[in-house]
């Protein structure tokens, strides 16, 4: 996931402004929408699934020991699920809870009821403290953000590099803030940047000192097999490095097959040690009676276990790898030596990391939108949308198709190619 690093442009600058300017206005010109602004999966690769409609149907909706799927019961789940889920997140069966379609739903009820009620039966309510703190790796995941910007969380950013967040920064937070109740980590394949936590990182997490005897990791481990090559980078495992450590209450794991099957009809699931689990399903039991188990149970039958979910992966990445391919291609192409941007090529997940000059993101994007792409907003990835460098653009290719992201790509260079000349000619 090394960024590629850009050099001067050799050209004057009246005449590259120009010339830049006649490509824009071309490309303006053709009218295109273009659509890059979310990491959704494209329709091929929903179309991977499909064989999941009609494994569960008049003579299959029992599970192996009998269980009506069709009725009420099994707050926690099916036992095929779970057992499949463990193995996603690489826990046992009974550190495991399945949700419905969401991982974000389980993490916003899991920080909501820390807050009404704490993280066990003797910890105080969130709520009744003031403030609460989130440590906050960026760029990171906007919509972990909008969970503690809209139930009045703190938040703090931490730097994000290729081994993880910068831990020297949140050792030294956490030892001395009580405040500071839990951290969001998207450990593999990180969103944006790519990076996946190393070794190191992973103990350093799980054994560091922290004042507030309820601090929580929540460890989204969105991407966990959305793997791009064939020999991924390995990821230590959290739940693990904690009970080794001494703190096997301090993280909460969540993933989900949002992006495996189908987007809208996934199923989610959430792990923890067998103390967390047993609070967390005493406090579910007033909110429901069971969940969706044939959503489950066709799971289950479709891929079988976690060998099944790593061949269907597979054809997912064959999907994919061209499009990250053709955002590489184009960015090396139109931007390579000019030192004016730098971006990921990531082994797996859904986004490209973009880093344009300082003040210009806000700009770039705006310019590319003018011109008929929609790009994330820039600061999305920090938290409050606040980036401080106003430089950060995340690159969402997997819903378009090849034909529309070398056009978009262009654009991006295009645009930054303008502002940066503009921003520069500012400064002189």
């Amino acid at each position: 996931m090394s960024p590629t690093t850009l050099s001067t442009d050799p050209q004057k600058p009246e005449a590259l402004r120009k010339q830049l300017q006649e490509q824009y206005d071309t490309f303006k010109a053709r009218g295109r929408s273009l659509d890059l602004t979310r990491g959704k999966p494209c329709p091929e690769q929903l179309d991977l699934a499909m064989g999941m409609l009609s494994c569960v149907n008049v003579d299959h909706y029992k599970t192996r020991n009998g269980t009506d799927c069709r009725n009420y019961g099994g707050l926690d789940g099916i036992a095929e699920a779970k057992a499949l889920m463990a193995d996603f997140l690489e826990v046992a069966p009974d550190e495991v809870i399945i949700g419905g379609n969401s991982s974000l739903n389980l993490m916003y009820d899991t920080i909501l009821r820390a807050m009404v009620k704490g993280v066990g039966e003797q910890a105080p309510p969130w709520a009744s403290l003031s403030p609460v703190t989130f440590l906050c790796p960026s760029p990171g995941y906007d919509r972990h953000f909008h969970i503690c910007q809209n139930l009045g969380i703190r938040m703090i950013p931490i730097e994000m590099g290729p081994d993880g967040p910068d831990m020297d920064s949140i050792e030294a937070r956490v030892a001395d803030d009580e405040s500071i109740k839990g951290i969001w980590c998207v450990p593999r394949y990180s969103n944006p940047t790519g990076a996946v936590y190393s070794h190191e990182t992973v103990l350093r997490l799980a054994s560091m000192p922290a004042k507030a005897r309820d601090f929580r990791i929540f460890w989204d481990n969105a991407y966990a097999h959305h793997h791009l090559v064939e020999d991924p980078r390995p990821l230590a495992n959290i739940l693990n490095a904690c009970k080794q450590a001494g703190h096997p209450e301090r993280v909460y794991l969540f993933g989900s097959t949002s992006k495996i099957s189908f987007a809208g009809a996934g199923m989610a699931a959430m792990a923890a040690s067998r103390k967390n689990i047993a609070f967390v399903k005493k406090e579910m039991s007033f909110q429901s009676i069971g969940p969706d188990k044939l959503n489950q149970l066709r799971h289950v039958l479709f891929f079988k276990d976690m060998e099944g979910i790593r061949r269907h992966m597979q054809k997912h990445a064959e999907i994919l790898k061209p499009k990250f391919d053709a955002v590489e291609r184009v960015l090396a192409d139109r931007l390579a030596g000019k030192q004016i941007a730098t971006w990921s090529r990531p082994h797996g997940g859904y986004f490209v990391n973009f880093d344009a000059p300082d003040g210009c993101a806000r700009k770039i994007v705006k310019s590319a939108a003018d011109a008929g792409v929609k790009l994330t907003p820039a600061g999305a990835t920090y938290p409050y949308g606040q980036d401080p460098r106003d430089r950060n653009i995340r690159i969402a290719p997997t819903f378009a198709t090849v034909a529309e992201i070398e056009p978009a790509m262009e654009l991006l260079a295009i645009c930054t190619r303008l502002i940066a000349l503009e921003e520069a000619e500012k400064r002189r």
